[in-house]
């Protein structure tokens, strides 16, 4: 039902570990994924999505714990023993991303976190995971709809480094995105309320679609709450690995050598890559670019295409958002290391949360890179690009002036 990382997957994130030092340098979009069949009461509560249970409408509704965190938190940056989370760690990303986080030598514990109405319970998640034979010790937590996090998270997401939320619901025929943003918002919220109880230093990664609408709503309520909004990072690395792989099979080069900043947001017209920033993209003819362009926007559409309809692109965006995860942890541990995401930003005028090249450290996010030198027809993408994530940005501020985290 939820699927498996493949050999390829697992290999490329291997293969990209062995790099060693090498900043990794790239960016990406993406595309919240699904599971489309459900048991018909799951479905009656909107209970089954990619991100697993913790895609479910949630129906129930700084103190001396901040100081143990970051105490923690400290001892593991000195080690390179981090604690992280999935939340909704049996979906369909789930699964494969706490596989491929328990992989990371940089991961001392893992927590996988889902609800107790999960096809897959997140115990068994973490006892399948349990028999790697690696140091990481796993553990599985879950919780009922009736419950809220705050108050049956803190063993889960206490000590935690990098807290991953491959959660929320799938866009379903006919519903507005608008309709989808107040859905997924609250779900977002609750974990984010929660992180910011039990982990306030940890990263939050959010993959929750629509992430350009749900990454600024949860910042500003960090901020509003007097949290680092920076804290909050939108996954947008499948954009720049498909990028990378599409660039590869045109040239002929090994996508692992090709690095395409992918800028702009995660869904459409925002999703804006540079090809001409990569010296394989710049081997692209002109003429081809346009269609190239507009194949990395869609890309998502065809995955769910190829599945007829029953399952999306879930294992690559397991490896994506394992590979942000790595850069994160590596960037914690004293080696910067740099991917695209989207977080709070500087590097366009009026658009306050924009993708670009990061570089993340022993706090976090510690630059945020302007986005170089566009050609001409990335320069009239970018006019396009932004005028759609204006609205979407905006979205997400006017949930966050009208909501609060406990």
């Amino acid at each position: 039902m939820f699927g498996r990382a493949s050999t390829a997957t697992m290999a490329g994130v291997l293969r990209r570990q062995a790099a060693g030092n090498r900043p990794m340098v790239n960016c990406a979009s993406w595309h919240l994924q699904h599971q489309v069949r459900a048991m018909p009461w799951a479905r009656h509560i909107g209970a089954i999505a990619a991100g697993g249970a913790c895609a479910a409408v949630m129906l129930s509704h700084h103190n001396s714990r901040q100081q143990h965190t970051a105490a923690h938190c400290d001892a593991a940056k000195s080690s390179g023993g981090f604690k992280v989370c999935v939340c909704g760690g049996s979906g369909g990303i789930g699964q494969p991303l706490s596989l491929l986080m328990a992989l990371d030598p940089n991961v001392a514990e893992l927590s996988v976190y889902d609800l107790t109405i999960a096809m897959v319970p997140p115990a068994g998640v973490a006892a399948d995971l349990g028999h790697l034979e690696k140091r990481v010790k796993v553990k599985g937590y879950a919780k009922a709809l009736d419950q809220k996090a705050t108050d049956v998270l803190g063993e889960c997401l206490s000590g935690c480094s990098l807290v991953l939320v491959p959660a929320g619901m799938p866009r379903k025929p006919g519903q507005t995105r608008d309709d989808l943003f107040k859905v997924n918002a609250n779900i977002a919220k609750e974990v984010v309320e929660a992180c910011a109880t039990h982990c306030p230093g940890a990263v939050v990664a959010l993959i929750v679609n629509p992430v350009n609408s749900v990454v600024p709503a949860m910042a500003e309520l960090y901020k509003k709450k007097g949290l680092d909004p920076k804290k909050i990072v939108g996954v947008t690395s499948l954009d720049g690995v498909r990028a990378n792989k599409f660039v590869g099979e045109i040239v002929g080069a090994d996508p692992d050598n090709i690095d395409v900043p992918v800028i702009g947001g995660h869904a459409g017209v925002t999703i804006l890559p540079l090809f001409s920033q990569d010296k394989y993209g710049q081997q692209v003819p002109a003429s081809e670019i346009p269609a190239l362009d507009n194949h990395v926007q869609n890309a998502g559409t065809d995955v769910v295409n190829a599945k007829n309809g029953k399952g999306s692109a879930t294992l690559s965006m397991a490896y994506a958002g394992a590979r942000l995860g790595r850069a994160i942890l590596a960037g914690l541990s004293g080696t910067p290391s740099t991917e695209c995401a989207y977080v709070l930003s500087g590097v366009m005028p009026d658009v306050p949360y924009f993708t670009s090249k990061v570089t993340f450290g022993k706090t976090g996010v510690e630059e945020v890179h302007p986005i170089g030198v566009l050609n001409a027809y990335e320069q009239g993408r970018l006019q396009e690009a932004v005028k759609a994530l204006k609205d979407e940005v905006q979205t997400g501020l006017d949930y966050a002036a009208s909501e609060s985290l406990a």
